[in-house]
């Protein structure tokens, strides 16, 4: 065999694994993009207001088929899209242009999470219509004059050092963080259009699931427990 023949089979054979890799590269960014569009997404958690349910640095798993095949219930955690002055001017990360292109490209196809510079997580204590209150004599919330014994609120916290009593307007919802101490969510922003409620079609889904890192792997409940009193409005 002679030298020639053998440089063509060998380049033959280079030319083939490129486009072998390729295709698997090619074909995994358009199942992860399909993923991320259609079904789930990765999210960073940049804040404390969850704790103890979620820590900064926690990477959550979003299903995108709530709101929409799946309804939303109380007690649900969700990640939206500001409704419009909750959140403050995120400074621009320190990268050089191709670094914001990668970065860009692998958040759009979902291999990076988004970060938090439009969004926040918080929980479901209000669906549309519901009236939720605080406080009972007790010092709990009420939705709907049911009060709630909620266990996923940060050790020591009150419900809420807040009093107020708030109708959930139609296609809205009126969410907390878990660290209500620590939590400007809802109650914070009754000054702004919506009563501090978000609109659902802000909803971008609900959390699921701590994915990252691998101490903190655990599936994200809404304990329907403590809602199983309330009545519809």
């Amino acid at each position: 065999m002679s030298e020639r023949t053998e440089e063509r089979r060998a380049g033959s054979r280079l030319l083939g694994l490129v486009r072998e890799t390729v295709i698997v590269v090619g074909t995994a960014l358009v199942l992860s993009l399909l993923i991320k569009t259609f079904l789930v997404q990765a999210f960073y958690i940049p804040s404390p207001s969850m704790e103890p349910t979620l820590v900064a640095g926690d990477r959550v798993l979003v299903s995108q088929l709530t709101p929409g095949p799946i309804d939303l219930s109380r007690g649900d955690v969700v990640v939206f899209h500001d409704p419009g002055q909750w959140l403050d001017p995120v400074p621009e990360p320190d990268r050089s242009a191709v670094g914001d292109v990668v970065v860009d490209v692998l958040t759009f196809v979902g291999i990076l999470p988004q970060d938090s510079g439009e969004h926040l997580i918080k929980r479901v204590i209000g669906l549309p219509g519901d009236v939720v209150a605080c406080c009972d004599a007790q010092g709990r919330l009420t939705v709907n004059g049911v009060p709630l014994d909620e266990p996923y609120v940060y050790p020591g916290d009150a419900p809420s050092d807040m009093t107020f009593e708030v109708t959930v307007g139609p296609d809205a919802l009126w969410v907390m963080g878990d660290h209500r101490g620590a939590s400007q969510d809802s109650r914070w922003h009754q000054d702004l259009e919506g009563g501090g409620t978000v609109p659902v079609d802000e909803v971008v889904g609900r959390a699921i699931a701590v994915i990252w890192p691998p101490s903190r792997l655990d599936w994200l409940g809404n304990h329907p427990e403590v809602f199983e009193a309330v009545p519809e409005p």
